[in-house]
């Protein structure tokens, strides 16, 4: 699948920090409707990758770390998940490209993945919210 549904709540999670302020994570979860056992392990990889600030303990909470315009689709979608793929067979080399045969089908998705990733990194999250 392209973009998951922790994709989705990364996004959505971010949306509601959008602000710049800090956000306490029951908040978030009950603006956006998702699940806090789920987003609590969303936070961890995008703050892991430098996207969000958390504060811990009874007076803290979440906030965007870097500015909204700085931030692309793609980087959200890679922080929480692996580069995104339409199909599985593009995250290897296609057994069927041996040999000199060359697989149509995994030629043509490969240009489609590469048009999603530009398209991914061309739109920032300023653009969205």
């Amino acid at each position: 699948m392209l973009l998951t549904r922790e994709n989705d709540y990364a996004i959505r999670m971010l949306r509601a920090m959008k602000d710049g302020e800090k956000h306490t994570m029951k908040d978030i979860c009950q603006e956006e409707e998702i699940p806090e056992a789920f987003a609590y392990k969303i936070v961890r990889k995008l703050q892991k990758a430098g996207i969000v600030d958390v504060e811990r303990g009874a007076s803290g909470g979440c906030r965007v770390g870097r500015g909204l315009s700085e931030l692309t689709l793609y980087d959200v979608v890679t922080a929480v998940d692996e580069e995104p793929v339409i199909m599985p067979c593009l995250r290897k080399s296609c057994r069927r490209n041996t040999g000199g045969n060359t697989c149509k089908v995994h030629v043509e998705l490969a240009e489609i993945q590469r048009v999603l990733v530009r398209e991914l990194k061309a739109r920032t999250l300023s653009d969205l919210f």
